[in-house]
């Protein structure tokens, strides 16, 4: 009687924290898929799968692994059926700072989100899963089944790729901003010419 008790408290601590993980699914599944809806569909698909196979889990440390395995599993399925969208949602960062500052984080925001799409969708998974929720290499090894050389090698390809677009970026933003100021430079010196 006592361990039925105990397995079914086990059972009901387990739901609400499949439940509870709904905001950390969401997130890793936005950062591999970058569509609102289908993170939202993925989410749902692992979290039902997840109390599909509750029983299935015999390590509750590892729960977080765990669901971002099942979560993967959901994603590599996805992609088996289609090919997803790659069409970067804008992000609109609201807060009390000054709207220069919201402006730069948005900027930022959208060369991250930009250049995490140009991503492959194995270093995209990677990347994500050690920078985005710190979980690490042996976590990321069990979630998505790879050796940790190849875990340790996409991250690294990864961050270099981020790290080149995010600075591509910046220099395109900086030769428009520049191309901008020129051109109205030079209509202010053309009406100059005109008034004289």
């Amino acid at each position: 009687m006592v361990t039925f008790l105990r397995l079914a408290c086990r059972k009901v601590a387990l739901v609400k924290r499949i439940e509870q993980s709904r905001t950390k699914l969401y997130r890793m599944a936005y950062a591999w898929c970058h569509d609102e809806m289908l993170a939202d569909d993925l989410v749902q698909e692992a979290q039902m799968k997840a109390l599909q196979k509750i029983d299935q889990l015999k390590d509750e440390a590892a729960f977080d692994g765990w669901m971002y395995a099942i979560l993967n599993n959901a994603w590599l399925g996805y992609l088996r059926k289609t090919r997803p969208s790659e069409d970067i949602e804008q992000i609109v960062i609201s807060g009390n700072d000054s709207p220069e500052h919201e402006m730069l984080l948005l900027q930022i925001d959208q060369m991250v989100t930009q250049g995490m799409a140009k991503l492959p969708n194995a270093h995209r998974q990677v990347v994500s899963l050690v920078d985005l929720e710190g979980l690490s290499y042996g976590e990321v090894v069990d979630i998505l089944q790879i050796p940790i050389g190849t875990v340790m090698s996409r991250l690294n390809r990864a961050r270099v790729a981020l790290s080149k677009s995010i600075r591509k970026s910046r220099i395109e933003q900086r030769n428009q901003s520049l191309a901008g100021f020129n051109a109205q430079e030079k209509g202010a010196v053309n009406k100059l010419r005109m008034v004289k």
